[in-house]
């Protein structure tokens, strides 16, 4: 590109920036109160839609003229639904647990009185003498963020807000530079792939753009299936213009002129943002042909996946997006150099990519400053599980599992005790409480026994059992197995056999050993990622939960009460209130009766299924059912 194609991108993008904003201004600073409601599939599982309309209608009621402005996640689903009112003279509050009825208030008593209502206040957005910022909760001295920064503060459907708030901005500079200059910026920076492999990225793009063959592809690997993982869903809802900006610059660096946006169908709201954002971008001519009036062109399609946890196997992925079945090819070749159509690709997960302005924008060194020496930058992580305050974290490598779980996450609800956390999604591992004070990143979890996967990370405490865990997770891996692979076809399900004749008390205390030589050759044997992490629940639990197996076979007693074959129910008598019959009320099979000559009730253990709705359903001040393994244990009456 010559200088004057420089100057043409330089005038290009000042021009559309003072233009958004122009218009954010006109939002921020227009003289009227905004009210922001949270409306990504948190806020909309909690009812976001319902509050959104009640404030709609108390408005007209009020004959209010207010904007009301769509938000995404801004990480803490904890507080869901969230609504942010920014009134002239107040700092922009923040609203937890909004209910339809609640918005009504805060309508007519803050926005149209002067009332904040502070009882139902989560924190302000910014520093001031009324209520507690966000910058004041313990967790903020351990956040960063960084990939996550717009997320909940911009309309994820006007592009203007995004380019406002610092958007484009790198892929104008970017534009600027050569290709060259680009790739080794990603390099110096240190940057791995956020999708659990954590290889270069800058390496990878280096790799792509000297291959031979043309044209060259780009892909946003956005099929993220981890049960309890919702990252990348989440950017996507709530920023879905940071990663067109990183795909963008991903482009032009490697030479490439196509992209595609690989996102599962079940994300319905992502993939609405998503093809909103495409279309924005192109009207603006930041993307299509000639982008900001330089010489370079480049384009972007989404294609819906069909919910294959597989197809995160970037062969898959690539098999997927040619028509075939999602299916793992070896590898060498790799896709840099033989990828989609045979042509070189690079691939990069949502939070990657997202990076990427930012290094461009900030430059290597800022990023290289945060993090470890062999990880750099932040990680995001899905807090989901037993945890106070589950939602997105974003935090800088080297952080440690206890200050993500007790400071971000505030620790165990109900005062129970902690057991384990699920790191790295299903292909992850359990690590213990000795483990809480481990340093987040590629090597240390690894070492341990888990991975750092796309950043799910769910939280156990003493109520679960870590057979079961690992039964649970192997049999989401086993049913997701593309089946091409003998190891892994057929050696997760005989795993998974055994793992159920343990958690039935049935298990030989040589099964353990068994499922240590099974899981060693599986991961030997096995094609692709999946196969190769399947067995990693059941050797994290064996090597540090050995003796919660040794119980269940040895004694036929599960020490967390989970295992249903393993435990019953009983009535303690001198607890029991005859006249009480919430428990004969819930009991959906009827297995549960008054003692024929006592005045206690009595469960039928023959019909018992063992679903726990009597145990909630006995009033606290009696407390007459208790839960017992082995089943056997009958308490003892007076």
């Amino acid at each position: 590109m010559k200088a004057t194609g420089f100057q043409s991108v330089a005038s290009t993008f000042r021009e559309i920036k003072s233009r958004a904003e122009s218009q954010w201004r006109g939002l921020r600073d227009g003289g009227k109160s905004v009210i922001m409601v949270g409306a990504a599939t948190c806020g909309r599982a909690a009812g976001a839609l319902e509050v959104l309309q009640a404030i709609k209608r108390e408005l007209k009621k009020q004959k209010l003229d207010c904007p009301v402005v769509e938000v995404g996640c801004m990480g803490h689903c904890y507080a869901e639904p969230i609504v942010t009112i920014s009134k002239p003279g107040y700092p922009p509050i923040c609203y937890r647990h909004v209910n339809p009825v609640i918005a009504e208030r805060l309508v007519r008593e803050f926005i149209l009185g002067d009332d904040p209502c502070l009882e139902f206040v989560l924190a302000a957005l910014e520093e001031n003498d009324l209520v507690p910022s966000f910058s004041d909760f313990p967790r903020a001295k351990f956040e960063k963020k960084v990939i996550l920064k717009n997320c909940g503060h911009i309309d994820p459907e006007q592009i203007e807000h995004y380019i406002a708030n610092g958007g484009y901005s790198a892929l104008a500079k970017a534009l600027q530079m050569q290709p060259e200059e680009i790739i080794d910026e990603v390099k110096r920076s240190g940057l791995r792939g956020r999708g659990g492999a954590g290889f270069p990225t800058g390496q990878k793009w280096e790799i792509c753009r000297n291959a031979l063959g043309k044209p060259k592809y780009v892909i946003c690997n956005g099929d993220e299936g981890d049960p309890g993982a919702f990252m990348d869903r989440a950017i996507l809802e709530s920023d879905p213009h940071s990663v067109l900006e990183g795909m963008l610059i991903a482009g032009y660096a490697i030479g490439a002129r196509y992209g595609y946006i690989y996102v599962r169908a079940e994300y319905p709201l992502a993939v609405r943002r998503a093809r909103i954002a495409l279309r924005q971008a192109r009207k603006l001519n930041l993307l299509g042909r000639n982008i900001l009036g330089s010489d370079f062109s480049f384009d972007i399609k989404l294609f819906q996946g069909s919910g294959a946890f597989v197809c995160g196997e970037e062969t898959a992925l690539i098999a997927s997006l040619e028509g075939e079945p999602g299916i793992p090819c070896y590898r060498p070749p790799y896709p840099a150099t033989n990828g989609l159509y045979g042509k070189p690709t690079v691939i990069n997960n949502v939070k990657t990519l997202v990076s990427i302005s930012h290094i461009v924008q900030n430059g290597a060194e800022w990023f290289a400053s945060v993090g470890t020496e062999r990880s750099k930058g932040t990680a995001v992580f899905a807090l989901a599980g037993k945890v106070i305050n589950t939602g997105l974290a974003e935090v800088p490598m080297g952080t440690t599992l206890r200050q993500v779980i007790f400071d971000v996450g505030s620790g165990i609800p109900g005062g129970k005790r902690f057991k384990a956390v699920q790191i790295g999604g299903p292909s992850g591992g359990c690590l213990p409480e000795s483990a809480l004070d481990l340093p987040i990143d590629f090597d240390s979890l690894t070492d341990a026994g888990a991975m750092m996967g796309s950043g799910g990370m769910i939280v156990l405490d003493e109520d679960d059992c870590m057979v079961e865990i690992s039964r649970y997770f192997l049999e989401f891996t086993q049913r997701e197995s593309c089946g091409k692979c003998t190891f892994c076809r057929l050696g997760t399900k005989q795993m998974l056999e055994v793992l159920a004749e343990i958690t039935k008390g049935k298990g030989k205390i040589e099964d353990l050993d068994m499922l240590s030589q099974l899981a060693e050759d599986i991961k030997a044997g096995s094609l692709c990622g999946l196969g190769k992490t399947a067995p990693n629940p059941v050797l994290s639990t064996l090597r540090y939960f050995r003796d919660e197996y040794e119980a269940h076979i040895k004694e036929g007693r599960c020490p967390a009460l989970m295992c249903q074959e393993l435990i019953a129910y009983y009535i303690v008598p001198e607890k029991c209130e005859r006249s009480c019959d919430a428990c004969v009320g819930t009991c959906t099979v009827e297995a549960i009766s008054s003692h024929p000559k006592k005045r206690y009730k009595i469960i039928d253990q023959e019909k018992c299924v063992k679903c726990g709705t009597c145990v909630t359903s006995c009033p606290p001040q009696y407390n007459a059912i208790v839960k017992l393994s082995p089943p056997g244990q009958v308490p003892a009456s007076k």
